[in-house]
């Protein structure tokens, strides 16, 4: 993966883009940050929040038709955040006098603004902020156009005459009782003026925008382009109630001006009008905010009524702010929250931990401690993988000699003990000079429960007619999640011409991860897992054994998309008698029990923290048809069932559900003798 290719996957993870409130409204107020500001009871910092994105707090505040509540997540578990209340409580206490504002070093162009309503206004302003000198044009004695006409107890009138009194303190030359097509012609303004912004109602403009020399359409209304608001004539731009017709959203006409001004602004800079334009205005939030858990809450009602808020009331009402965020992954998973940040946040680092040539790897630890399970996609609304970016990594780095050696050497040097003579070997049913099947255990089982190795391989020559071979090793996952390609690759060639020297046989699988590796890596080998194998052809009857009456069933991660081998589970303890207590994250959305990625033997501490947080998801006895799952939980002191010790009873080498499996020098040994009984008896 190049750099390009590796920004365009950061892009997948959605953490950072704006919530819905943000997005639904067309200046993009930062209702998260404001309202955490007023939850905390710092009303003027909440203030300069809001003045970011509205030039005109002390109007806006208390007039805006908050088209942000209606977008608002808590609205699905009880009443929406009453930001427009919260605003005008802000601007009441927060010292809303207008600031001074900064003004860019003149560029030496001018532009008109004809109509001193909230469009006019706000293209004023954000013309002046940019340099330009800017020609106010009100037809009426004042500018505020149709604020003048709310009620007093609404909108105090010293509060709109000090609050447009700003645009004089910017340098904009306000002309009043100045009409366009009587005190002057659109013609002079069009050849006076750089360029010209039309903001002024539809009642005002039908006998002038035919003298502007506008395009209209069929109702007679200029033709108005939606993203660059210019109109058919070059330099002249247009918004407000004259492109909408609309007089009931004072924020939509505020920001029809603020995006209006920067059409001006790139026309008058000789740049393209549309280039990256996509997220201006209202638009729907890419953020996914699970609302899952959360209480009903009803909004704050001011005891004062149309006086708004207290103080303590704000606060109250403020608090009821979700904070939305996605964070899936993270809630999900103890290897994404230990590190503190999200899946754009970890490609980053692991982007610029792979470009470094010289100088300290700051991301090695974080790139080694995956599991590689593969949850994070499961529940990320974008299917954002961190385990791909991690195995890339992986991979690149072993390539480049960047990996640490003392990552993964215990575990591959366990893989090449496993592949050795003195535990590995292959051989045919006796008697039988081919196999129609391979039982397959893998490394992990044959280590921990030997002796289940051996009664599943005699209850599947009983029951299978063709010839059951036996072969016995490592499939490889170590090498695989170490990214060491190249003994991975070289393990699999000897599976596949072990295969082929056995008449090319079905496999039986009893490892998940074993599974997982041959369907992912050797799709020419037929598999079918032993659990289902067990639940069609039948349970032996064995007497005597003690079961738990309730289990809950831990799946392998690496069996997360294999519904067949979930159900074959759960069919076999069905029959078994045992009642299941679902867990809250099974199947598809099962979590690891730290082994995966080889995460125990490069972070201890996270794989110990995965390991608490899945024992502590259920109070019944587990099950577990991995015996490296069952060993991990057990020796954490959660009594946890492997499935063939509720079908025969635990045998001879096996552990109590409460106690830990065998010691790494044990397992060595379990897996010598195995492989001498196997081939030394007979009835094997």
């Amino acid at each position: 993966m190049d750099h390009k290719q590796w920004l365009e996957y950061e892009e997948k993870c959605i953490q950072e883009r704006p919530p819905a409130c943000v997005t639904a409204c067309p200046v993009h107020v930062d209702v998260r940050s404001f309202t955490a500001q007023m939850k905390a009871g710092n009303f003027h910092q909440a203030l300069n929040i809001f003045r970011r994105n509205v030039p005109f707090p002390g109007i806006i505040g208390r007039i805006c038709d908050h088209p942000c509540e209606s977008a608002c997540k808590r609205g699905e578990v009880g009443d929406p955040v009453s930001i427009a209340a919260l605003e005008k409580a802000c601007v009441q206490m927060g010292a809303a006098k207008p600031a001074k504002v900064a003004v860019a070093p003149n560029k030496g162009k001018q532009v008109a603004v004809v109509g001193g309503g909230l469009s006019g206004l706000s293209a004023a302003f954000s013309l002046a902020g940019k340099g330009y000198g800017v020609v106010l044009f009100e037809a009426k004695d004042r500018l505020g156009g149709s604020l003048w006409d709310m009620p007093e107890e609404t909108l105090p009138r010293s509060v709109l005459v000090e609050e447009v009194n700003v645009l004089r303190a910017m340098g904009v030359e306000v002309r009043l009782e100045t009409v366009v097509g009587q005190n002057m012609s659109p013609e002079d303004l069009v050849r006076e003026f750089d360029a010209v912004y039309v903001g002024v109602g539809l009642a005002n403009t039908r006998a002038e925008h035919p003298v502007f020399g506008l395009e209209v359409n069929g109702a007679g209304h200029p033709v108005i382009d939606p993203v660059t608001f210019a109109t058919s004539r070059k330099g002249v731009f247009a918004g407000g109630r004259l492109r909408t017709g609309r007089s009931d959203s004072p924020i939509a006409s505020l920001s029809d001006g603020r995006r209006a001004a920067v059409s001006i602004d790139r026309f008058l800079q000789n740049v393209s009008l549309t280039a990256v334009r996509e997220n201006e205005g209202p638009y729907t939030s890419a953020l996914f905010t699970s609302t899952q858990g959360i209480a009903p809450l009803p909004a704050v009602v001011p005891q004062s009524g149309r006086q708004g808020y207290s103080r303590e009331e704000a606060m109250e009402e403020a608090s009821r702010c979700m904070d939305c965020q996605c964070l899936e992954c993270v809630k999900n998973c103890e290897f994404l929250a230990h590190y503190q940040a999200y899946p754009k946040k970890y490609a980053r680092q692991i982007n610029q931990n792979l470009r470094i040539v010289m100088g300290i790897h700051g991301a090695n630890t974080l790139i080694n401690s995956c599991s590689l399970c593969g949850l994070c996609k499961e529940v990320c609304p974008t299917d954002f993988d961190v385990s791909e970016l991690i195995r890339e990594a992986r991979t690149e780095m072993v390539k480049n000699g960047k990996m640490p050696p003392s990552a993964h050497d215990f575990p591959l040097q366990e893989m090449e003990f496993n592949n050795s003579d003195e535990a590995a070997f292959v051989r045919n049913q006796p008697r039988f000079e081919s196999s129609q099947y391979v039982f397959f255990p893998g490394c992990q089982f044959s280590a921990s429960n030997p002796d289940g190795v051996e009664r599943v391989y005699s209850y599947l020559t009983q029951r299978m007619s063709g010839g059951v071979g036996l072969m016995m090793r490592c499939c490889g996952a170590p090498a695989d999640w170490a990214g060491r390609t190249d003994l991975f690759q070289s393990g699999l060639q000897e599976i596949r011409a072990q295969w082929h020297d056995m008449g090319r046989p079905r496999f039986v699988m009893a490892c998940s991860t074993c599974y997982q590796t041959f369907k992912n890596h050797l799709p020419e080998i037929d598999l079918v897992s032993l659990w289902q194998l067990y639940d069609e052809l039948g349970l032996p009857q064995v007497e005597g054994v003690q079961r738990p009456r309730v289990v809950s069933v831990h799946d392998s991660c690496t069996t997360r998309y294999e519904s067949p081998i979930h159900d074959s589970v759960r069919s076999i303890l069905a029959k078994l008698g045992v009642e299941i207590e679902e867990l809250e994250h099974s199947r598809e959305r099962t979590e690891c029990c730290g082994y995966g990625g080889l995460q125990m033997y490069a972070n201890p501490t996270v794989a110990d923290a995965s390991i608490q947080r899945r024992i502590a998801e259920g109070s019944a006895d587990y099950v577990a048809y991995c015996s490296m799952c069952r060993d991990n939980f057990a020796a954490k002191g959660k009594k946890t069932h492997h499935i063939l010790d509720l079908i025969y009873g635990p045998g001879s080498a096996a552990a109590e559900p409460d106690q830990r499996g065998p010691g790494i020098a044990q397992k060595r040994r379990n897996k010598v003798s195995l492989k001498s009984k196997i081939l030394t008896e007979p009835f094997l």
